[in-house]
């Protein structure tokens, strides 16, 4: 009997810097915060859909060092199930992350340090644990052989594809046909298709692009304009559920991509689980950090109560 969640990617210790605008070339500011603390999209899916609920495992590489005790604590407090690498000639991801104070918008830099030398063959490795999943996801800040071979392993064995195309790249048909369910964001939705992708009616021409381009079902995350499932043939415009004031909004892709792929995991139908991954998106925006504002089961369910009687 398939069960749980199966996710490939990278952690990265963010080192967040919150000022008024990023300095420029040469140029040197004053911050008004700073904080430490684990990140990378594949490791904050991860603790999403665990905190969620899920059962979950991770498969990475580490380097040996304090940002890597920093990525096992965290793993082994949410529960998650790793299979990870660890290579001392290397060192563990890390991310350089500017928030704006005023909007609490993001600009980011990653290293992922070992993570980048995660190779197909390591997914060769972890056959049976992908081919005993029930859903598969990944990104892309991993080398893009090493997605391709872990999403060909899933599909092969009849796992629910899910992927993140994060950082974006341009990808081939191949590739594409690969994704049961495609999950970018307006700027990667954009750079996949060529199409510009800035209101919900630009979003589905997107999408409908990327279905033709051989993805399966297509959604397109837009910020504070919610998300949009869309199929050949459904097209359901999901809103943002507000849980209070936005602070942060770096984690917030990844929250709901581990909040959809839990709820998939779960037996909930498609456009129930993007809205289970909206409400999970929309509580760990009012939170700073990224693995560290995922909320809990409990939270999510709450808020999900509070939405329906309003």
């Amino acid at each position: 009997m398939r069960k749980g969640i199966v996710i490939l990617g990278i952690f990265v210790a963010d080192a967040a810097f919150r000022a008024s605008r990023q300095p420029k070339i040469g140029e040197t500011i004053l911050g008004s915060g700073f904080a430490l603390g684990p990140g990378g999209k594949g490791s904050n899916q991860a603790v999403a859909a665990a905190r969620a609920g899920a059962p979950v495992t991770f498969i990475t590489r580490l380097g040996v060092d304090a940002f890597a005790d920093m990525a096992l604590s965290l793993w082994k407090d949410a529960g998650i199930a790793v299979l990870a690498e660890q290579d001392p000639a290397s060192y563990t991801g890390a991310a350089y992350i500017f928030l704006d104070e005023n909007s609490g918008n993001n600009a980011i830099i990653v290293a992922p340090g070992a993570a980048a030398d995660v190779s197909p063959a390591d997914l060769e490795a972890h056959r049976d644990a992908i081919s005993s999943a029930s859903i598969f996801v990944t990104q892309l800040e991993q080398p893009l052989e090493a997605a391709v071979r872990g999403l060909e392993i899933a599909k092969q064995a009849g796992v629910t594809t899910i992927l993140n195309p994060a950082p974006a790249r341009a990808l081939d048909r191949s590739v594409l046909a690969l994704c049961d369910y495609l999950t970018p964001n307006e700027s990667e939705a954009e750079i996949l298709t060529g199409l510009p992708v800035t209101t919900v009616d630009e979003a589905k021409l997107a999408a409908d692009r990327l279905m033709e381009m051989g993805a399966g079902a297509v959604i397109i995350t837009l910020g504070d304009k919610g998300a949009l499932y869309r199929t050949t043939t459904a097209s359901v415009h999901v809103p943002v559920f507000s849980a209070g004031k936005v602070v942060d909004t770096t984690g917030a892709g990844d929250a709901f991509n581990g909040g959809f792929a839990a709820a998939l995991a779960e037996g909930m139908d498609p456009i129930d689980a993007v809205r289970f991954g909206a409400v999970l998106a929309g509580i760990s925006v009012t939170r700073a950090g990224t693995a560290p504002a995922m909320p809990s089961r409990a939270e999510i369910d709450a808020l999900i109560t509070a939405s329906r009687d309003r």
